[in-house]
């Protein structure tokens, strides 16, 4: 066995090294232990520094010749070109001797295959290490040079890449950095030339992402030296094809995974995976790997563990794989040369337990959701009609001037788009047509239909009413009633009754009072079950009282009008709450589980009350969040079943950084009935102090207090974005997926100015929404649920023009811009 310039040789009763002076002295202290522990002399050969070995060699194969009788069975690594020229001397001599030499490295192989604990938590840590940097640092990279369309080169990523797996805390990862290394250079890989070996490397295009392209990037890192590697796949306006062949990669790549179980042979793997193929895609054969992968730990290919198809050693567990699977060479019709030809890869490390693998690389998401971007849906049709009718004017355009050629083709625009327009009514019929046949169209209309209160009842009988004191007028606020002399007797009257109470004065000190009742006919009476129980019924209209006791009547109208308000407000919170959707209870996080936390945010809308307002805490608990103030009354349970959208709008040009919620079902805010709740906090001051004269611009406390001001925006902004980040993990679990949330975060670069209710706002579109979230009301239009935009007054001169949306349900409001 061998180790660049030291050579060791195993005997039955001896151990002997051959290597420098230096080596030697450090190798001192073995000696006595291998006596005391296995009964094994260590011999030293010490070479000088200018001597090629021979003299030693020599002495090392007398000494295997006189522990043999017959010719000796010498073992050696067969597979491994020697390096250095002591080893290229040894293994000249080696062969020469009169020795009978066998391959010994299948039986490494298997000593070194099955690692014990402390060799599995290098792994693991190694594992944890390169998918966080997947994950949290590759991905959200690739999104915003995507984003932003900027040029960055294979080998510019594979560099940042470097540094962050060798700085562990860019990513917030807990490991030594001494203990950390790379296995390979980062690989990074666009633009159709792909190559899915360990040894590729990232070249000096640029990163190539236009629609149906394909970017695969695949990192290995190490810890404590053991060895980990993740690799996955990016799909950009994926088209069919290359969506069918991911789906297929990524079943056959769970499948031999998921064949890696004690017991079962090491081919099981490679050949669960052949079958799904062979299975869902046969036309993908010829360009699947030939292997799925091989075993990894201290070197990142540990020889006799490839995952092919003949390898009959048994699986067994504490065996750790770099699981790797693709398809080389693939071929797509596309408009792009660079987009035709694309490759597809995908790499996991996996433990083979007890019963079933642990994939220590899962952190970094392979679903199709989270690997496929969709950025621009209808390109394909549009660039496919220029391209056809550009050949069917090109021979009259040829010999046309300038001027002829540049109006012939704005008229091939034009036309192009009515044509456009043309097909998209088409289609857009067609599918209202088929949604309205389903019964979808849900005409039962709800308006105008009767207000349902209970029968309103002051008094049960008779003898609950007070005693009589005088003959006049009386206000009962605990029974809700106003008691009226008539004809000698007080007479009462449900406050709910009264419509309007109102009082004048004359120039003899006389007042009146003059009280009008909700009655049947009258225009604008709210409608009442109780008026259609009686209607054959006689109903006081209106009533006058004169009195010389102008305050008394004052006294009596403001009291009324009081108790007419409170009575009002809650039967309308009343009304309102009683056509909530029942919302499942709040489960609150455990002792196990903190609850996510984000403190001293503002809710809109604010809770009712004459108090001084309080700022809250959003906490995200196992179902819901729940935002609460000291107060105990202010308390407000958004379960997360409810939510239709999430909003996250950092601070830019804004006073506030905000987290939006928009709900399928209202909730009560206090006593407000909403779909929209929202949390924020103001970055800075809304209104400033001018002080009085001119400041300087570079005056030292004006700079000093705008650099707080930033510093405050940038920490309000981070602490929101972790809380987001949170969120998104917990959504991401397996019992959320179904909800399918995500905080969406509004493109400011698409917005537009514009008035959605009575004044002027910026609109900012979303993935999924259009929004406009810092003025009230809010406006959260879901794109899905449009059926159409109608556009009016839009011509060349003007700035300004109208959009009217109008939704596929037919029953809503058409709001318009």
């Amino acid at each position: 066995m061998s180790s660049q310039e030291t050579i060791m040789v195993f005997m039955k009763k001896q151990i002997h090294f051959l290597c420098s002076q230096k080596k030697a002295s450090l190798l001192e202290g073995v000696k006595k232990s291998a006596k005391e522990v296995v009964g094994v002399e260590v011999v030293m050969h010490v070479k000088a520094k200018n001597d090629n070995g021979t003299t030693q060699m020599d002495a090392i194969f007398r000494a295997v010749h006189d522990q043999s009788k017959d010719t000796p069975v010498v073992g050696h690594i067969a597979r491994e070109a020697p390096e250095g020229k002591l080893l290229e001397t040894w293994a000249e001599k080696l062969k020469d001797a009169n020795f009978q030499l066998s391959d010994v490295t299948n039986g490494f192989s298997d000593l070194f295959a099955i690692k014990d604990s402390t060799e599995l938590t290098n792994v693991k840590k190694a594992a944890f290490l390169t998918s966080s940097v997947m994950k949290h640092f590759v991905v959200p990279k690739l999104e915003k040079v995507i984003d932003e369309e900027k040029k960055v080169s294979h080998s510019s990523l594979m560099d940042d890449t470097e540094k962050t797996i060798l700085e562990p805390a860019r990513i917030k990862v807990k490991l030594k950095a001494e203990n950390v290394d790379i296995c390979y250079p980062p690989i990074f890989q666009s633009g159709g030339e792909f190559d899915l070996k360990p040894s590729a490397s990232s070249n000096d295009e640029n990163l190539y992402y236009d629609s149906t392209s394909v970017i695969i990037c695949a990192i290995g890192s190490r810890y404590n030296s053991y060895c980990s590697n993740v690799a996955r796949t990016f799909l950009i306006d994926a088209n069919a094809m290359q969506s069918k062949a991911y789906e297929v990669l990524l079943k056959a790549h769970e499948a031999a995974i998921s064949a890696l179980k004690p017991g079962n042979k090491v081919s099981a793997a490679y050949q669960a995976a052949i079958a799904i193929v062979e299975k869902d895609a046969p036309e993908l054969v010829a360009n699947f790997t030939k292997s799925a992968g091989t075993g990894i730990g201290l070197e990142f290919r540990e020889s006799g563990l490839s995952l092919n198809a003949k390898n009959d050693r048994m699986l067994k567990p504490g065996m750790v794989f770099n699981v790797s699977l693709g398809f080389q060479s693939l071929q797509t019709e596309t408009k792009n040369p660079k987009t035709q030809k694309f490759s597809v890869l995908l790499a996991d490390t996996v433990i083979v337990g007890e019963k079933v693998p642990d994939v220590v690389t899962s952190i970094s998401s392979k679903a199709v959701k989270d690997v496929a971007y969709s950025f621009n849906e209808d390109d394909d049709e549009e660039e496919e009609r220029p391209k056809v009718k550009v050949e069917a004017n090109g021979g009259e355009a040829l010999s046309s001037k300038a001027t002829l050629r540049s109006d012939n083709q704005e008229m091939s625009k034009e036309e192009l788009r009515r044509q456009h327009q043309a097909e998209l009514a088409r289609q857009k019929n067609e599918e209202t047509a088929r949604r309205l046949a389903g019964g979808g169209a849900g005409m039962n209309d709800n308006r105008g239909a009767v207000k349902t209160t209970g029968d309103l009842v002051a008094y049960k009988n008779v003898n609950d009413l007070p005693p009589p004191r005088e003959l006049m007028i009386q206000v009962d606020q605990k029974n809700e009633a106003v008691l009226l002399p008539i004809y000698g007797t007080m007479v009462p009257f449900h406050v709910a009754t009264v419509k309007s109470v109102s009082s004048q004065q004359d120039t003899n000190r006389t007042c009146y009072i003059r009280i009008i009742f909700n009655v049947p006919g009258t225009p604008f009476s709210p409608l009442d079950t109780s008026n259609q129980k009686f209607q054959g019924s006689i109903y006081l209209k209106e009533v006058s009282f004169r009195s010389k006791n102008p305050r008394h009547i004052s006294e009596i109208v403001q009291m009324i009008k009081t108790l007419r308000r409170q009575v009002a407000s809650r039967e309308s919170e009343r009304a309102e709450r009683a056509t909530l959707v029942t919302q499942e209870r709040l489960q609150l996080a455990g002792a196990k589980f903190k609850p996510i936390r984000l403190s001293d945010l503002w809710i809109r809308p604010p809770f009712g009350g004459r108090g001084r307002k309080l700022t809250g805490t959003l906490e995200g608990h196992t179902n819901g969040f729940r935002y609460s103030t000291s107060r105990p009354d202010e308390r407000v349970d958004i379960m997360f079943g409810n939510i239709k959208h999430a909003f996250f709008q950092a601070a830019e040009k804004e006073m506030i950084t905000l987290l939006h919620f928009h709900l399928h079902n209202h909730i009560m805010v206090g006593n407000k009935k909403t779909k929209d709740v929202q949390f924020y906090v103001e970055v800075m001051d809304v209104v400033q102090t001018v002080g009085g004269g001119k400041r300087s611009a570079y005056d030292p406390d004006e700079i000093e207090e705008e650099q707080r001001e930033r510093d405050r925006k940038n920490k309000i902004n981070t602490d929101f974005q972790n809380f987001v980040n949170r969120v998104n993990d917990l959504w991401g679990q397996p019992q959320f997926k179904g909800l399918d949330l995500e905080f969406d975060q509004p493109l400011r670069e698409l917005g537009f100015h514009g008035v959605p209710h009575k004044a002027s706002a910026f609109i900012v579109p979303t993935s999924s929404c259009l929004v406009e979230l810092i003025e009230t009301p809010f406006l959260v239009i879901t794109l899905s649920e449009i059926e159409i935009v109608n556009l009016e007054r839009v011509g060349l001169g003007q700035k300004n023009f109208d959009m009217t949306i109008v939704f596929k349900d037919f029953k809503r409001d058409c709001p318009s811009d």
